[in-house]
């Protein structure tokens, strides 16, 4: 059976657990700079290059990872949100890209596999793919609108050495997250079908929105509607949001994403919003307490957490939301959705 079929099964009989947050994790734990570098003997400081950890201290990652299954989770994510040729050439680690990403890949591997073996209950691993410091839709010089950092086809070659990476070490799925920029998630799904055509096979996607206002867009302009829209053709196996504000924050947004997307709905919000030494505060008991009202009202099918939320907060919601009924996918009979910054559907 497929992963995407695996998954789809899982999915219909329960509400499934995705993990938490890694960074604030593996902060707690105070790391050095001869944690970060080893002995790779990279020319720059390392300190706070989280993805770099699964080579130089894998029994860090391995340890949250096995937190978050203790805890309930069926998804669990790869520690690579910046393990791209962009985001590590901060710490001039542009050639540990592959072996990041197949080192976090086997080790989510492992362990969902070992936690599969004791119970039975199948685990799954997405492969995370964080969107870079970069965008397609906007100018970063405010006196050059037309001006860009990169390219579409150079943003599609990063993302596909990625997921290449992650896919070798043994992810299920491929996760685009904390979308900020629609196009740059359109670059995303391009590289996984570039991927796709070299393997001969599919490479199923996740991808999740997040929104940078209380308005309910992301920093391209998309509303969640026409977000939906612009990236349905890619058939993920799961749309979602993560991060952005707190869950209460995202109730309505999410409300509106599960009325109209004929896929499974993740949802996995920060921990609340940070305090003024940008450390999260809400309990996981508030924090399982709000998401629960998603799936009790039928509207999402994979509930976990982003920033802030640890091990507690997965083990609270899981606890949550225990019984309830997983979300009906719904149909879609629009004969036409198209979207600008807002979405545009003809009916059927």
């Amino acid at each position: 059976m497929s992963a995407r079929a695996r998954l789809h099964a899982a999915a219909a009989e329960r509400v499934l657990i995705s993990d938490g947050a890694f960074g604030t994790q593996i902060q707690e734990r105070k790391l050095t700079e001869e944690d970060y570098a080893g002995d790779l003997g990279l020319k720059a400081d390392q300190k706070g290059n989280n993805d770099i950890l699964a080579l130089t201290r894998p029994d860090v990652i391995k340890d949250i990872t096995r937190a978050y299954l203790d805890a309930g989770s069926d998804v669990v994510s790869t520690n690579t949100f910046s393990a791209n040729r962009i985001s590590q050439a901060d710490y001039a680690a542009e050639n540990q890209v592959a072996a990041i990403n197949i080192a976090s890949g086997k080790i989510a591997r492992a362990l969902a596999d070992e936690y599969e073996a004791k119970d039975g209950k199948p685990r799954f691993v997405a492969g995370a793919i964080g969107p870079t410091n970069k965008t397609l839709s906007l100018s970063p010089d405010v006196e050059d609108p037309g001006f860009r950092e990169i390219d579409f086809d150079e943003l599609t070659a990063v993302y596909k050495e990625q997921a290449a990476a992650l896919i070798e070490g043994g992810c299920d799925f491929i996760l685009i997250e904390t979308v900020f920029d629609t196009l740059n998630a359109k670059a995303g799904i391009m590289a996984v079908k570039q991927l796709e055509n070299d393997l001969g096979r599919e490479v199923p996607v996740m991808i999740s929105m997040t929104l940078t206002d209380l308005s309910g867009r992301n920093l391209s302009g998309h509303t969640v509607e026409a977000f939906w829209y612009a990236v349905r053709h890619a058939n993920p196996i799961t749309i979602g949001l993560n991060c952005s504000f707190g869950a209460d924050q995202l109730r309505p947004h999410i409300q509106s994403l599960s009325g109209i997307a004929d896929t499974l709905l993740m949802a996995y919000p920060n921990a609340g919003l940070p305090n003024e030494l940008g450390e999260y505060d809400e309990m996981p008991e508030t924090t399982a307490g709000l998401v629960k009202l998603w799936a009790a009202n039928g509207q999402a099918n994979i509930l976990g957490g982003c920033c802030g939320s640890s091990p507690a907060h997965i083990k609270a919601i899981a606890e949550a939301v225990k019984g309830l009924p997983p979300r009906t996918i719904p149909e879609d009979n629009s004969a036409m959705r198209l979207a600008g910054l807002e979405p545009f559907v003809v009916a059927a």
